[in-house]
């Protein structure tokens, strides 16, 4: 009988269950190294495209949010614009209402003055009372901008005239503003009444 065999006749029977175990452990520690690598390799791969498509996605959530912000500004910006707008309008145009009230006054005055004919000292001082109180109107006018349309003699302009008839004239031209039934009036560059106007026309030929 050898020596080796002798020593394992003489070990305990626990020993011997100790010591088997121990090599069955390490073989099995030795051939789970190399699965953990590539479990540990396959995770940081997996982390890697994981953290790329959060930060595709953060970079167009970003990009989508600028976008909203520069249309909101945008908007502001010209919803600012459209109330600097109606301010500036309300006022320089504001008074376009009672200004019309105010030239239908005028308009009476004047065909008062027109209508008051004679020498007598009545018609006299109603004359010169008009007169007085056309000019106050034409003050006021002047103070908030609104300018009277007289174009006698000048072209007929269809954005500002309004032909009530048409005249034949061997004078004027044809086209060109003969008399003025009523005045017109701008205010502030925007046309309030058109000035109502006889126009002249080419004179007919001859018959035979």
């Amino acid at each position: 009988m050898s020596h080796q065999q002798s020593s394992h006749e003489q070990q305990p029977d626990s020993e011997v269950i100790e010591e088997a175990l121990a090599e069955v452990l390490e073989q099995a520690d030795a051939a789970a190294e190399p699965v953990d690598v590539v479990t540990d390799d396959t995770n940081q791969e997996l982390s890697l495209e994981s953290l790329l498509q959060q930060l595709a996605d953060a970079q167009q959530q970003a990009a989508a949010n600028l976008d909203k912000a520069l249309r909101a500004q945008a908007e502001m910006e010209n919803l600012k614009k459209r109330i600097q707008k109606d301010l500036d309008d309300e006022r320089k145009y504001g008074l376009t209402k009672i200004a019309r009230e105010l030239l239908s006054v005028a308009d009476s005055l004047d065909l008062g003055l027109r209508a008051a004919t004679g020498d007598s000292p009545e018609v006299v001082k109603l004359k010169e009372g008009n007169e007085l109180i056309i000019k106050q109107f034409e003050a006021v006018f002047e103070k908030f901008n609104i300018e009277g349309i007289d174009p006698t003699g000048q072209p007929f302009n269809p954005e500002l005239h309004q032909a009530m008839a048409m005249q034949s004239s061997a004078d004027a031209l044809p086209g060109t503003v003969l008399a003025v039934f009523q005045k017109g009036y701008i205010l502030n560059g925007r046309l309030l009444r058109p000035a109502m106007v006889v126009v002249a026309k080419a004179e007919e030929a001859a018959k035979n």
